[in-house]
């Protein structure tokens, strides 16, 4: 049995859903601890292509349950798209659980999220503005509406025409919009309620059941460590922790149970939005990665910015997280290079900079110390093993292995599950990966019990 959590390494999109879809296979249960509609999750089976925003990419196994859990923002409007789309392309969602206590996303919140963004001009962070800092931000000032209270009706009445009435006075005093009507909203969500009945749980509770019943699970979290609203590029952040330590609070569980933690990272870098980015290229690097890794949000359809691998921020991920090992995401991207860089350090007023910083104004004022290596302009896309690898492949991962000081378990080399090199399975396999971070020479003796 193994609890292990799966996290974002950077700037989120860096292929987890892919990843937590094939870790999926070895789990009992996956838990979505936080974030909302804002995030989204690209999986590729068969040659069918599922783009998933709340529902767990678990939910491709029907014998594993689906649980969005406490520490979600839940658009029940977008949710129950997500199902109906599931339904035509012949996937069950009968195993999804939604928890009682997750908070639900008005339209209020989506209106005030747009208008706020557009206020801000030039200063903009860059949300998706589908309401989610706004939702998560009446969550802490307790005037926010939860999914418990869309299975009360006469409560839930009572709640949205007191917060509409509030809302309203903001929607039209400062933000100069029409304002809601009670009435229609109230009917509208208690409709999305009935819908979403039959899934809604104590999920706390179902997740400790599964815990003492020595399930497998899977706690999977939406964006990256470098968009954590603690930990990340405050103030171009989101509004939740997809930190590994958010897993505890977001699905309500005790940090001594979780047993190994994942982080995943592409093997170039990327990021959506505003805010500094050290490693970003201009010119046709930086478009022959954005073209070849279809960059492009799963979301809002945006064109990510691309950028050399950042050690630095992968660093800093492995301290924050804890990292016991990593999935190296769309390594094939890189196959047509003749030299790549790789970030090791940064320049700050003429000193060499190690470590992260958190002052936003020394990060923008950051520049990368780079390391280049040859590359191995093979294609990759085909590889199943290590000793498919060409040897510039293998010496890349070793080298990022070793900058970062964690092993790395899973090489994902395309979008599809079979597009994979399992070093190690994470969940059943010992913690420990083959490819080591001090070089030493890989073998191939562990059973690789996750299959593809």
């Amino acid at each position: 049995m193994a609890n292990v959590v799966v996290i974002g390494a950077q700037w989120g999109d860096e292929g987890k859903g892919k990843i937590t879809d094939l870790l999926s296979k070895s789990a009992d249960v996956v838990v979505r601890y936080q974030g909302g509609v804002n995030a989204g999750h690209t999986v590729v089976v068969q040659g069918q292509v599922f783009k998933l925003h709340l529902i767990p990419s678990g939910i491709l196994y029907p014998n594993t349950d689906c649980i969005i859990g406490s520490g979600t923002v839940i658009d029940p409007k977008v949710l129950i798209a997500e199902l109906d789309q599931l339904k035509r392309l012949g996937v069950t969602t009968d195993n999804l659980l939604i928890a009682e206590t997750a908070h639900v996303t008005m339209p209020y919140h989506r209106l005030i999220d747009q208008a706020s963004e557009e206020r801000r001009g030039s200063h903009r962070i860059g949300t998706t503005g589908r309401g989610i800092g706004p939702t998560y931000a009446d969550k802490s000032e307790r005037i926010g509406i939860r999914i418990i209270d869309l299975m009360q009706p006469e409560l839930l009445q009572a709640k949205l025409r007191w917060t509409i009435e509030y809302k309203n006075v903001i929607l039209e005093k400062l933000y100069e919009l029409p304002p809601l009507n009670a009435d229609q909203v109230i009917e509208e969500y208690l409709g999305y309620a009935e819908r979403l009945r039959p899934h809604v749980i104590d999920s706390s509770l179902t997740i400790y059941d599964a815990i003492q019943r020595k399930r497998n699970i899977l706690f999977e979290g939406a964006q990256g460590t470098l968009l954590d609203l603690d930990h990340g590029t405050y103030p171009y952040v989101t509004s939740s922790n997809p930190v590994a330590g958010g897993a505890c609070v977001g699905a309500g569980v005790g940090p001594t149970m979780i047993d190994r933690v994942i982080g995943v990272a592409k093997a170039y870098t990327t990021r959506v939005g505003e805010g500094p980015f050290p490693t970003e290229l201009h010119g046709d690097v930086g478009e022959l990665l954005c073209d070849r890794g279809a960059e492009f949000g799963t979301t809002t359809g945006r064109k990510r910015r691309c950028g050399w691998f950042d050690a630095v921020i992968g660093r800093y991920a492995v301290r924050i997280n804890g990292l016991d090992c990593l999935a190296i995401t769309k390594l094939d991207v890189l196959d047509e290079l003749a030299e790549i860089k790789v970030c090791v350090a940064y320049e700050l007023e003429g000193d060499r900079c190690d470590h992260f910083p958190s002052n936003s104004k020394d990060f923008a004022r950051c520049t990368p110390i780079y390391e280049t290596l040859p590359g191995w302009q093979r294609s990759t896309a085909n590889c199943r093993s290590l000793e498919d690898l060409p040897q510039g492949a293998l010496n890349y991962l070793k080298f990022l292995a070793e900058l970062m000081d964690v092993p790395i378990a899973i090489v994902s080399l395309g979008a599809s599950r079979d597009q994979t090199i399992i070093v190690e399975d994470p969940i059943h396999g010992p913690k420990r990966a083959l490819l080591y971070t001090d070089g030493s020479p890989y073998t191939n003796t562990v059973s690789q019990t996750l299959q593809v």
